[in-house]
């Protein structure tokens, strides 16, 4: 079976096409989610700090680094993935995209705080991952900066986390939501 593909929908790679491997768990956020989740953050990321933590496809990284971010980084921890991931790069010329293999836990863990204006965090809904990764993503987030979380069912972080809730939706089975950091 050939594998699908997601394309990117807004900014300088507009309408390119991003693999997507059949593997257990990967699920590409769809397009009406990424395109609201883009009109809430707004089109131009110029001067964003972008991390992806279960980069998968890479739909989510390679959409904020299409709109401008000025770094992006894919942490992904299945090595097939991270090699794709970096042939899409290689593609499309984003000089301003990385991608590390690597356990997105472990990584978050061991990160200097305040270093991202947005955490995207979508782990395989099957591996109780949620909590863990809000915790390690939180303090990563600069004051006033954004993090993004798809679940299963809807997330509220714990009051200690630093997060407002800024917007949320449901799309399919996908609850989404974007929260703020305090600061």
């Amino acid at each position: 079976m050939a594998p699908a593909e997601v394309r990117i929908i807004g900014g300088q790679w507009k309408r390119s096409k991003l693999p997507v491997a059949h593997k257990p768990g990967l699920r590409p956020t769809p397009d009406r989610v990424r395109e609201t989740l883009f009109n809430w953050l707004g089109q131009d990321l110029s001067g964003w700090r972008v991390l992806d933590a279960f980069a998968g496809s890479g739909a989510l990284g390679f959409e904020a680094a299409s709109r401008g971010a000025d770094e992006v980084l894919l942490l992904e921890r299945d090595a097939e993935l991270a090699r794709s991931l970096n042939a899409s790069k290689a593609r499309l010329k984003a000089e301003t995209l990385r991608v590390e293999s690597t356990d997105a836990l472990a990584w978050m863990a061991r990160s200097a705080p305040a270093r991202f204006e947005l955490v995207l965090l979508d782990p395989p809904f099957d591996a109780g991952l949620f909590e863990p990764a809000l915790r390690a993503a939180a303090p990563l987030v600069v004051p006033g900066g954004y993090l993004y979380v798809e679940s299963p069912e809807p997330l509220t972080p714990a009051a200690e986390l630093g997060l407002q809730a800024h917007r949320s939706g449901k799309a399919g089975a996908v609850h989404y939501a974007l929260f703020r950091r305090e600061g």
